[in-house]
This record gives structure tokens, sequence and C-alpha cells, in this order.
């Protein structure tokens, strides 16, 4: 798998002596290998001794592709312009900016037998989304299609969160943020997180299942607020929850900021799996490119599931003893599109 990759790949080579599950000796600290084994424990005796690796829709790996495309609703266009993205991402996505793009490029795709779509797209300056405009097109994918919707749905209110509901959206993302000076001068928002927390209460009132994603090192390549964004989720039903990292992106204020290290976002990954034993936690594609320190870290702290595994991350899991499976799609979604292996 590795090296193969339509970004940047991810598969890096270690160097020095290893103990006998693969960490670099020397490398490695008592009281962090004694947090990663309760959170291993945890995790197995709650959710058994599984991992699912994910294929998302905009990557391809030896020359196969996930079956999970993105695709932005307001195209390039962004007014928040955060200090990580600046709308470059959306460029990565398939352009469908009005309903009827909406609609037709759904039906190819459905068409060209993908599983499901990613629905995102730009924030206005109260970071929101213009769900309203299509919504009945959204209905109409869900009714002419057999497509699994998720939605990076960015606030929300009670009124939009039912809107999206009805509409037959089957999940909702969104970015937990757990500090509001981070939340401000990276999305350049005029408020703070409460607006997460009233969106995360929203999505819940209404029965939408909410899979929140935490951003390691977004607050310029420091950790700050991501403990508290956990709490946070944690006083919430949630079907899951995605770590990811700061991932340096050209055409951003942060392109050569250094990134959080692996240990400081494993960290997170167990004070999730302490915190919600019963919650599934991904490894998310949004990710610092080439850790594979990070990758192995996971597999230690008892990660549920992983996007764009490299061949030592799946040697891992299997030296684990774990049930290994394989989707080619978002790493958010369920295990109801499984696949052999990508090869």
């Amino acid at each position: 798998m590795n090296g193969d990759w339509n970004w940047k790949g991810i598969g890096t080579t270690l160097t020095g002596s290893l103990d006998a599950v693969g960490l670099p000796l020397g490398n490695t600290m008592a009281a962090r290998d004694e947090k990663l084994r309760k959170a291993r424990e945890v995790s197995w005796r709650a959710l058994g001794k599984n991992i699912t690796f994910f294929l998302p829709g905009m990557f391809s790996c030896c020359g196969v592709s996930g079956k999970y495309p993105a695709l932005s609703i307001t195209g390039s266009d962004c007014a928040l312009q955060c200090e990580h993205c600046k709308a470059t991402l959306l460029e990565t996505m398939i352009k469908a900016s009005t309903p009827e793009m909406l609609l037709e490029k759904c039906l190819r795709l459905s068409g060209k037998g993908n599983h499901g779509v990613l629905l995102s797209g730009g924030c206005d300056e109260s970071g929101q989304l213009p769900w309203e405009r299509f919504i009945p097109t959204i209905r109409k994918i869900k009714e002419k299609t057999n497509l699994f919707l998720s939605i990076h749905c960015g606030l929300v209110d009670d009124q939009q969160a039912q809107q999206l509901r009805d509409a037959g959206v089957d999940q909702a993302l969104i970015d937990v943020i757990g500090d509001d000076e981070t939340y401000q001068s990276i999305y350049h928002v005029a408020f703070g997180v409460s607006r997460i927390l009233d969106s995360l209460g929203s999505l819940q009132k209404v029965g939408l299942p909410v899979i929140p994603h935490v951003v390691c090192g977004i607050h310029f390549g420091r950790m700050k607020g991501e403990r508290r964004a956990v709490e946070m989720i944690s006083r919430f039903d949630v079907e899951q929850m995605v770590i990811v990292s700061l991932m340096n992106t050209r055409r951003t204020p942060l392109w050569k900021v250094a990134p959080p290290r692996a240990e400081e976002v494993v960290d997170i990954i167990a004070e999730a799996k302490l915190k919600m034993p019963a919650v599934p936690v991904s490894l998310g594609c949004a990710r610092e490119r080439g850790n594979l320190e990070m990758e192995l870290l996971a597999i230690d702290a008892g990660i549920n599931r992983m996007a764009l595994p490299s061949e030592e991350a799946v040697k891992r899991a299997e030296a684990y003893g774990l049930q290994i499976h394989y989707q080619k799609t978002c790493c958010s979604l369920p295990g109801s599109f499984p696949c052999e292996t990508w090869q």
C-alpha cells in the first residue's frame, strides 16, 4: 500500500532497533505505554478485537479508487477562509454549486457504483452552509439512488437539523474545537465554541447521527483545547468520532507550521477511548502525511478504524491478532460496505 496514494504517500520507514511489536526502542515512555495499554484493553472489551481500514473516495491505492467521493455545494467559495485551509481543500472536491449540478453528479456517481457521497462546502460568516436551497435535491437523491449521504454540516440550528434529517441525510460530520481563541483565530468566527455545542445538541435532538471530528494541533501546530473537545463530545450520544491532525497544506498560512507530534495526537485517541469506550474512534484521512509512528501508536491505543493505513500499520494490527476489515469509503461510515481487499 505504501507510496501509491494519489495524495502524498503515507508509507515511511522508521530507523533504529524495534521492540517486539515494532516501537522504536528508546522512544517509549512508561506512562504513555501504560495509558495506551489501558485504552487498548478498554476498547477491545467494549468493541472487540477488530479494526477497519478505509480508502476514501478522493484517494486511490495500487490503482484502485475509493467509492465515496466528496462534492462541494459552494464550489471553491468560502467566506471564513480558515488559516489551515483557505478553501484549498474545496478545490479537491467535485463542484456541485447548484441543486441541478448536485443531482446530476450524484446520479452519475451512483450509476458508476459508488457507495455514497460526502457533501461539503465553504461556510458563510456565521459558520453555516447553504443547505436550505439543496434540501429538495437531497431528498430527490435519496429517492432516486441508494447513495449513503454524509454531510460536513457546519453549524446548524434545530430547524436546519430537522430539515436535513427529513431530507434523508444519513450522518452529519462536524469539527469540534475546544478552545474559543483557537476557534476565532483559526476559523475566523466572531463567537465561541458554545455554538458548536448548540449544533451538537440540535443534531442529537432530531436524531441525525453525528460524527464529530477533533483536529489535533489546529492552533498553529500546538495542542490547545483538544482534551476539552473530547469532553464536549462525551456529553452527547455520538455514533463514533474521528481524530485527525493538522496537515501542511500549500497556499495556507500554516503551510510550514510544525504539526503536533504523534504522541500528542495518540494521547487524544487514548483519552477518547478511556472516556467513551463504546464509541468507535477513527484515525481519519485528514492528518499529517507520512507519520508512520502515529499510525502504529494509534493501533497500540486501541483505535477501531483508520483511513489510508500503511503496510506497517496493517502488520501491527495482524500482530495484535485483530480481525481486519476493509471499506472503500470515508471512515465515518458504518460497516455496511465491506470489501475483501483494495488490491
